[in-house]
């Protein structure tokens, strides 16, 4: 068997310390994730087919006043890629064992894209243990999504990943890209995302993964799972929304009647960032998660707050059926 101990390896230095990387058998199956600082926990949830490596710049700036914990969720960067179930509640639920191995009782949460669905998820299961909810350019929150993420939905599709996913066409994007932003195109930002997107995804275990983790949340009419009707349950816990300005994969909009929708919500624009403000804009992103996490007060809601909060709207509507 596995030790279960967390393993560090592959360290960075920087400013603020390292984001030392680990992993941990949960249930029998690999868990990696990243750690760096101490202080109140902060938890960030990376995107689909991206993982705890690509928050390295916003943890790094991050972590000289708190604990920052990445994890990698099923099926992504250093995790394992089982046969099972890859639902938002299913990794939810993993998340909230990765932190009670690590004794971490409760956390401010930030979510990205598809971590954003996971982040709400994460609330919405485990109420006692969120003490702040951020979403970044997060998924679930309307049915638009973009047409690429549509169409690698659809059935048949595992063989165009696999032929996408090959290292000379993924180089070959990159390139593109590169050319397309020294000129100041726009488009070189968009083909930097779907060669990022597509590089992990040479191998058939992540392929399956991703796959699965994609129709358990988009199907060729966009996003299938949406969190709205739920989002008066924030009333009780700070949550702020930030997009970046240029979002081509989930429109701005979808934040914004977000923000609408739950009382006392902060929302923050990124100009600089488009779809992943953490790679795009860390030092914004970063500053706007600090001021965040220093100017609200932590939740603590109990089994007694919870109740109250979905049962005042259900209670409101209870009627007897003959």
């Amino acid at each position: 068997m596995r030790d279960s101990r967390p393993i560090a390896y592959g360290l960075r230095m920087d400013a603020a310390g390292p984001f030392e990387a680990h992993e941990v058998d949960l249930h029998g199956h690999r868990a990696a994730y990243r750690v760096a600082g101490e202080g109140p926990a902060i938890v960030l949830i990376h995107g689909m087919i991206n993982s705890s490596r690509h928050w390295e710049a916003v943890a790094t700036r991050l972590a000289g006043s708190h604990r920052v914990i990445a994890p990698d969720l099923i099926g992504h960067g250093g995790s394992a890629t089982p046969r099972g179930d890859y639902s938002l509640g299913a990794h939810a639920a993993s998340i909230r064992d990765l932190l009670a191995t690590l004794g971490v009782a409760r956390a401010t949460i930030v979510g990205h894209s598809l971590g954003g669905g996971v982040a709400m998820q994460f609330f919405y299961q485990f109420p006692q243990r969120t003490e702040r909810l951020v979403l970044v350019s997060s998924g679930g929150l309307g049915s638009e999504v973009s047409p690429l993420l549509r169409g690698a939905a659809l059935p048949g599709s595992a063989l165009l990943l696999r032929l996408a996913a090959q290292p000379r066409l993924v180089d070959a994007l990159t390139g593109a890209g590169t050319r397309l932003r020294e000129r100041g195109n726009a488009n070189g930002v968009y083909l930097h995302a779907v060669a990022r997107a597509l590089r992990p995804l040479g191998e058939a275990g992540a392929r399956r993964a991703f796959l699965e983790t994609l129709r358990a949340v988009i199907d060729r009419h966009g996003q299938r799972v949406s969190a709205r009707d739920r989002l008066y349950l924030l009333s009780d816990t700070p949550t702020m929304i930030v997009w970046g300005e240029r979002d081509r994969t989930i429109p701005v909009a979808h934040g914004l009647a977000a923000r609408d929708a739950i009382p006392g919500c902060r929302f923050e624009l990124l100009s600089r960032a488009a779809h992943f403000p953490n790679l795009e804009d860390p030092a914004g992103l970063a500053a706007v998660l600090a001021d965040f996490v220093a100017t609200t007060a932590p939740a603590r809601l109990g089994d007694e707050d919870w109740g109250d909060a979905v049962g005042r709207r259900a209670r409101a509507t209870i009627r007897r059926v003959a």
